[in-house]
């Protein structure tokens, strides 16, 4: 059975504090280019590589009181994510030689994986560019499809403030939001980020968080009648100005909290009691509990696409062994747009 060459990003060991590069290497070892006949796996080779923040929850030692490290990585082995890759030869009936599928996979160049059901999807749409699949028209496009129309059931009319706006869920729920005859506001982490949600995804306006000494104050400058919807990314201080700042029967979905992910000690929220008095509700939400919607999804999404109406900014590293990188600098706000790995772009 022939063989080849497959190099893999591997964590050297849990983390505490902010991830580093160095806590990831690159490593290589063989992998057979057949799957063993009668086998349900497949063979695909990845092409592109999807960094989330998520990841960094799963670098930590598993916690049995936090949910959050329930399937943290495994030391010494190759980390995994979303990914968009090609078969290369298939025991499993649904999946030949040559699909394009997108979903999850190990960040190396060729994986071994058992295709489940709403974890893996064949690629019928092949008219965008490939890696739309690690973003667009990935798990990020699900994530803020669901987070925006599920969770905060918006109205025409509705003020909405998206945080890390200018990242893979926050530039598409800015955008979902628009077309609803929302008004909109996003924060991020520079002029340049700021420029971008202002001029490209049409925000109708947006701050620079780091230049901000009152957050309180930022967010009342740009909602002086109060925010009805917020599409919850960052968490800590944020969190805590937006409470403040919410409408009576306002909407929080909480998708993610990057503040707080490198803390070893996460920040407190202190005006929660707000929540009672407002009528506020909060709801975290996992878009793997709605992949079942994903035709759906895409039925609402391509026409957009097709049209211009959705515009989408891509961060682009290139070679798995600039992987490591990619993936801490999220966590640096080093990004601007969706960012992703191309390990193959063939």
């Amino acid at each position: 059975m022939a063989t080849t060459i497959n190099k893999q990003v591997v964590l050297l060991d849990y983390v505490t504090g902010f991830a580093k590069e160095s806590d990831l290497v690159i490593t290589s070892t063989t992998i057979d280019l057949r799957v063993p006949k009668g086998s349900m796996t497949a063979l695909v080779k990845n092409l592109y590589l999807s960094c989330d923040p998520y990841m960094r929850n799963r670098m930590r030692k598993p916690d049995p009181l936090s949910p959050a490290t329930a399937q943290s990585f495994t030391p010494g082995k190759p980390i995994s994510g979303f990914g968009v890759s090609k078969v290369i030869d298939s025991g499993h009936s649904d999946y030949e030689e040559g699909d394009l599928i997108w979903g999850a996979v190990g960040w190396e160049e060729y994986s071994v994986i058992t295709p489940i059901p709403n974890l893996h999807f064949k690629i019928h749409h092949t008219n965008f560019p490939l890696s739309y699949y690690t973003g667009l028209l990935g798990m990020p496009g699900m994530t803020a499809y669901v987070g925006f129309y599920e969770i905060c059931t918006p109205k025409k009319g509705d003020t909405v403030f998206v945080s890390a706006a200018s990242g893979a869920v926050g530039q598409l729920v800015g955008q979902f939001a628009k077309l609803m005859g929302c008004y909109v506001v996003g924060s991020a982490g520079s002029k340049e980020k700021v420029d971008l949600l202002k001029n490209k995804f049409g925000f109708d306006d947006a701050f620079n968080y780091k230049e901000e000494h009152n957050l309180i104050g930022a967010l009342k400058r740009c909602f002086p009648e109060g925010i009805d919807i917020y599409f919850e990314n960052v968490g800590g201080k944020m969190l805590d100005a937006v409470i403040l700042n919410m409408r009576p029967h306002g909407r929080i979905a909480a998708c993610g909290m990057i503040s707080q992910y490198n803390l070893k000690n996460p920040e407190g929220i202190y005006g929660l009691s707000l929540i009672t008095y407002k009528r506020i509700r909060i709801e975290g939400f996992n878009c793997f509990d709605y992949f079942h919607k994903y035709s759906e999804f895409l039925e609402f999404v391509v026409p957009y696409i097709k049209e211009g109406k959705i515009k989408y900014v891509e961060d682009v590293a290139d070679g798995l062994e600039s992987a490591p990188a990619a993936l801490v600098g999220l966590f640096h706000g080093k990004n601007v747009g969706k960012q992703l790995v191309v390990v193959s772009p063939s």
